[in-house]
Formats: C-alpha cells, sequence, structure tokens
C-alpha cells in the first residue's frame, strides 16, 4: 500500500467532504469552508496525477476511459445528490411544519428504507431480465413523480401520505442505483472491478456531501425570501405582528422553502433520466 497514496487520498476527499458538509450549516463564504474545499480539490488534482504515474495505482483513474462506466458514475451522483433532499428534509418538515415526534418522523422514514432493502435481490434478478437501461428509466420515471409531489407539500399533508410517497421514491430509487452501478462496472475488464467499485462508494459520499450543502443552501435562500414576502404583506395590510404571528410566518417560510427545494431536486433528477 502505498504511503503517499493514502495519504493524498484522505486529505483530499477528507478535505472535500468536511468543506461542502460545513457549507449547509455555515455558508459558502465561510473561510473554513473556502480554504477546506480549495486545499480538498489542490490535493485531489495532485492524487490524480500521481496515480496516474504509478505502475500499480491505489485508485486506478483510467476506468474513466469506459465512457459507459463513466455515465454510471454520474447518474449515481445526481442521484445521491437529489435522494438526500428526501432524508433531509423530510424530518424537518414532520417535525417543524406539521408538528410530529422524531419518534413520527424515524417512522415515516422506516417503510421507504425496509422497501429499499427487499427490493436489493429482486432487482438484480430483473437486472438479468431486462439490463439496466430499463430499470434505470422506471426508477427515475418514479423518483420524478414522487419528488415532484413532496413539492406540492401543505400543513394539511399527514404522516401517512408522507410514509407512502417516501416508500414509493425508495422503490424508485432502488431500481436505479444498484442496476446503473452494475451497468457500469460491467464496462470494465475484471482486473478493474475493484476500482470502480471503490470510485463508486467515493463519489456517492462526495455527491451526498455536495447535494446536502446546494440543497441547504436553496432551502435557507427560499425560506428567507418567503419570510420577507409574508412580512412584508402582513405590513402592508396594517397588521401589528405578535411574536406567535411571527412565528407562524415563520413556518409558513419554511414550508415555501422546503417545496421549492424537493422542486429543485426534481430537476436534477430529470438530468440523469435524460443521461
Amino acid at each position: 500500500l502505498d504511503k503517499l497514496s493514502v495519504v493524498l487520498s484522505s486529505v483530499g476527499f477528507g478535505s472535500l467532504l468536511y468543506g461542502f458538509s460545513s457549507a449547509g450549516n455555515v455558508g459558502w463564504g465561510n473561510p473554513l469552508v473556502i480554504i477546506t474545499i480549495v486545499v480538498g480539490i489542490v490535493t485531489l488534482f495532485t492524487f490524480v496525477i500521481y496515480q496516474n504515474k504509478m505502475d500499480t495505482p491505489m485508485l486506478d483513474f483510467r476506468i474513466f476511459k469506459y465512457p459507459m462506466y463513466s455515465l454510471s458514475v454520474v447518474i449515481s451522483m445526481i442521484v445521491f445528490m437529489s435522494l438526500f433532499s428526501g432524508f433531509m428534509l423530510l424530518p424537518v418538515f414532520a417535525q417543524d411544519v406539521i408538528n410530529l415526534t422524531p419518534m413520527q418522523a424515524g417512522l415515516l422514514l422506516l417503510p421507504g428504507a425496509l422497501i429499499n432493502g427487499i427490493m436489493s435481490p429482486i432487482n438484480g434478478k430483473l437486472f438479468d431480465k431486462f439490463g439496466g437501461r430499463t430499470l434505470a428509466v422506471s426508477g427515475l420515471a418514479i423518483l420524478i413523480v414522487t419528488t415532484f409531489m413532496l413539492s406540492k407539500l401543505s400543513f394539511e399533508t399527514t404522516m401517512t401520505e408522507l410514509a407512502i410517497i417516501h416508500a414509493v421514491r425508495m422503490f424508485g430509487l432502488s431500481m436505479v442505483s444498484m442496476p446503473v452501478q452494475t451497468n457500469g462496472l460491467n464496462q470494465l475488464p475484471v482486473n478493474m472491478y475493484p476500482h470502480g467499485t471503490a470510485m463508486n462508494n467515493t463519489l456517492n459520499q462526495v455527491a451526498g456531501a455536495i447535494g446536502t450543502a446546494f440543497l441547504i443552501t436553496i432551502l435557507s435562500i427560499r425560506t428567507k425570501l418567503y419570510m420577507v414576502q409574508l412580512t412584508s404583506e402582513a405590513e402592508r395590510a396594517g397588521k401589528v405582528l405578535t411574536d406567535a404571528q411571527l412565528e407562524q410566518i415563520g413556518v409558513e417560510a419554511m414550508l415555501g422553502g422546503i417545496n421549492d427545494t424537493f422542486f429543485i431536486s426534481a430537476i436534477i433528477i430529470i438530468v440523469a433520466l435524460v443521461l
């Protein structure tokens, strides 16, 4: 095991993940975010050059010379970016907008997790029968429809409705992630399978961090915009807002921000479908 490769990859991917993860909490302009992302990019650039010069690289980037594999990686990253919108936004909506308990918020995600696990071996058989494209297109279509449905949430949305939509969404995901990644790996020579699998796992984590930071940023921007709009409308109507009314406006603004974020997430998945 090459020690310099371990150091470069750990610092590069670690800094990138930390930078994007922090951006969702402290903002993109924070020096810590900027520095860690820049360090991550520069270190990864060095890592890639170093790997390409090695006879036996720790992570072989020549796998990206295979177009179908590269395409599968891009689709998987887009799906992971959008997928985190559900894991992140649904508990926020459940607890802060419709006042479910943390336990209830967790339970509404449980059916989706179970379905995703149950469908994995079934999709393996379907992949052998129909191929990756049919499963991926069907799954992405389901993801798009259910994500658009999540962009229409309201104060009347129930826990049961959320659980069903999330479960169907996870059913769609199960038809995408494994078939797309398997189809990509099948294009590689056998000796490159470990490199392809490692690259998939690594880039999916990076995509998750980027997606989370990006979606939290959209949520924050849109929530603030709705807050300003709703407050201005109330003031123009001559209302003197109480603390309770301001709190209600804040909840309405968050609802609007969550819906807009899910809408953007659906648009992102459409890009994956086109690919």
